[in-house]
Parts: structure tokens; C-alpha cells; sequence
């Protein structure tokens, strides 16, 4: 598997600093007011909210064909909430089309993809709340 790589530069104090996250084909500045406030600019919560959904809907969306589904569409919004602690709680919004599956099985993926996708499991000990809903085409 591959390595993947992301930097980031910070320039300055807390407060008064700003810097720069680059990843892939990314770059954006960020700032304490990004962060902490509702300034412009991205945030590391941001990124890990970005990584989260994307990585939950590629493990929904192996767990359904494994279990005899393809989903045409996985619609999947993170937030993530900084507190003073740290992060306390991830909240996955969720909206999916597959055809042909029944809401128990459906539930039993969302389930599967909540737990062990490896974005969660990085989040072990954080609640990570999952709203999902089954679409029609």
C-alpha cells in the first residue's frame, strides 16, 4: 500500500500566525480564526472531518457488495467537534442509493462502516454518531 504524505507550515504566535496545509492536488491557508473562530480558511478538524467521509463511504460501500449490494450513490457529510478537550464527538449524515437492500442489511453496513472503517478506528474512545437514510434513484 501506498505512503501518503500531507504538510503543513505554520508562521507566527497562536494568535496572530498563519499557515498553509498542502495534500494531494490541496492548498489552503489556515489560521487561528479558521480553527478556533469562523474566519476563512480551513482547519485540521476540517481535514479530518474531509478524511472521515470519504473514507466511511468507501467502507460502506465495499461491506454492501460484499453482502450483495452496489450502491449508486453514497452521499456522506462529517462534522467534527472541537471542544476544549480536543475532539469529543463525530457526527456522520449519511444518504445512500442502493437498490434492491431491505433497512435491517442496510443497517447492519452502516453499522460495519461506523466501526472499522480506518478513519474511525482512529477515532476509538471519540462517539461517532451515524444518520443514514436509503434514497430511492
Amino acid at each position: 500500500m501506498p505512503v501518503r504524505t500531507a504538510s503543513a507550515v505554520w508562521m507566527g504566535s497562536l494568535r496572530d500566525g498563519n499557515g498553509k496545509i498542502k495534500f494531494g492536488g490541496f492548498e489552503g491557508p489556515y489560521s487561528y480564526v479558521s480553527r478556533f473562530e469562523d474566519g476563512s480558511g480551513t482547519n485540521p478538524e476540517e481535514l479530518l472531518g474531509a478524511a472521515h467521509a470519504g473514507c466511511f463511504s468507501m467502507k460502506l460501500s465495499a461491506g454492501l457488495m460484499k453482502a450483495g449490494f452496489t450502491a449508486t450513490q453514497i452521499d456522506t457529510t462529517a462534522r467534527v467537534h472541537l471542544e476544549a478537550g480536543g475532539i469529543t464527538k463525530v457526527e456522520l449524515d449519511t444518504a445512500c442509493v442502493v437498490p434492491g437492500i431491505d433497512q435491517a442489511v442496510f443497517e447492519e453496513q452502516i453499522e460495519d462502516a461506523r466501526v472499522n472503517c480506518p478513519v474511525s478506528m482512529l477515532f476509538k474512545g471519540i462517539d461517532i454518531k451515524v444518520t443514514a437514510r436509503l434514497q430511492s434513484e
